[in-house]
């Protein structure tokens, strides 16, 4: 047998992933062009929400925009606590969940509601990681660049491969 016989799977799964990996950060990046210079809807939804959960416990918290950047600021009272910019919104890692699922699995009625749960479920993810953020910043600001690049950005990624762990070893059944 010959090595590409051997190892047609893999390589099949990784054009299909690279391809639509490719595909839809294309799609992506026109949704941001389209923002014009300012924070994208998804960008502002998110930091709102974000907002509107902290808001429950804290007093003062609202959001802006902030003018030199595609961000959008969570305040406390009137200091500006957080931005939370456009790599933040957690569409990214939503495009990498959607193309591993393509290119694993089996497309049908399983992948129909298993996607919107994953979106979900990263979604509420990246909420509680960007709440996490506000109050490193507020309680230990010189861990702030260490939980955001590293300690959170796991934290979401973590989801997203029990998410994929989940579909190859439970839902898919391939």
């Amino acid at each position: 047998m010959s090595l590409y016989q051997d190892f047609k799977p893999s390589i099949l799964f990784l054009a299909k992933f690279i391809g639509l990996y490719i595909i839809l950060n294309v799609i992506y990046g026109f949704y941001l062009d389209a923002a014009e210079g300012k924070a994208d809807i998804m960008t502002q939804w998110v930091t709102e929400q974000t907002a509107a959960i902290i808001n429950l416990y804290e007093v003062e918290i609202s959001t802006g925009p902030k003018e030199d950047l595609k961000s959008i600021y969570i305040f406390k009272a009137d200091r500006a606590v957080l931005s939370v910019y456009e790599g933040c919104n957690g569409l990214n890692v939503m495009v990498i969940f959607v193309a591993f699922l393509f290119a694993y699995g089996n497309v049908g009625n399983k992948m129909l509601w298993f996607i919107p749960l994953g979106l979900l479920v990263i979604h509420i993810f990246n909420l509680l990681r960007i709440l996490l953020l506000f109050h490193v910043t507020i309680s230990m600001p010189d861990f702030l660049y260490f939980s955001h690049k590293y300690l959170f950005t796991a934290f979401i990624y973590v989801a997203v491969f029990g998410m994929w762990a989940l579909w190859i070893f439970k839902v898919n059944e391939k």
